[in-house]
């Protein structure tokens, strides 16, 4: 399963959106930090913490201290605008990947036998909802390659991140979400 694409156009920094394809570990910490920023903050947030740590490692970031970690987050510019709760996250997300999977963050993927197991897999990580299940679904399989039999069940049927295939295809993605959020901020008005 190699992937279709060299790049993840989420974040408008090359570097960054490379990352997201190169390492797993970097794309599953991008989902983790991917609430109450901006997409493209989340998903930077994965090179800054590779920079700051010298790598992207699931059993050293999983054994730190939690103070160290939050501390990593919130030096300036913070990774995340709660960097206290993202750095816990974070680490229970890496914690799981090496317990789960011996540290290899691809195998949450590349070792699901079909669509449900894959989903079973991607909701039993830390800080994945049935939203994040998804939307990973779908750019895996639609960006990165990754299809076990009956993937498209598991990914959404509407625009999703899988669908974001260049910077313009993201400004589409994103006035499409900022459009359905109005619509149900005006639907809980009534």
């Amino acid at each position: 399963m190699s992937p279709t694409t060299d790049r993840l156009h989420f974040t408008g920094d090359d570097e960054a959106d490379r990352l997201l394809v190169e390492d797993p570990l970097a794309l599953l910490i991008g989902f983790v930090l991917d609430q109450q920023v901006t997409l493209q903050k989340a998903f930077s947030g994965p090179l800054e913490l590779k920079r700051r740590l010298g790598g992207l490692d699931a059993g050293r970031i999983a054994a730190m201290d939690p103070m160290e970690l939050e501390e990593i987050f919130a030096r300036k510019p913070a990774l995340h605008r709660f960097p206290r709760n993202m750095a816990a996250r974070t680490r229970e997300l890496c914690a799981a990947v090496v317990a789960d999977y011996a540290g290899d963050a691809r195998r949450v993927w590349s070792d699901a036998k079909d669509g449900a197991d894959l989903k079973r897999r991607l909701s039993s990580l830390p800080g994945f909802g049935e939203m994040k299940v998804r939307t990973l679904a779908a750019v895996l399989g639609k960006r990165l390659g990754v299809q076990p039999p009956g993937w498209e069940q598991v990914a959404p049927a509407h625009m999703s991140l899988g669908d974001v295939d260049s910077p313009e295809t993201l400004a589409e993605y994103q006035a499409a979400k900022r459009a359905m959020k109005a619509e149900m901020r005006a639907a809980e008005r009534g």
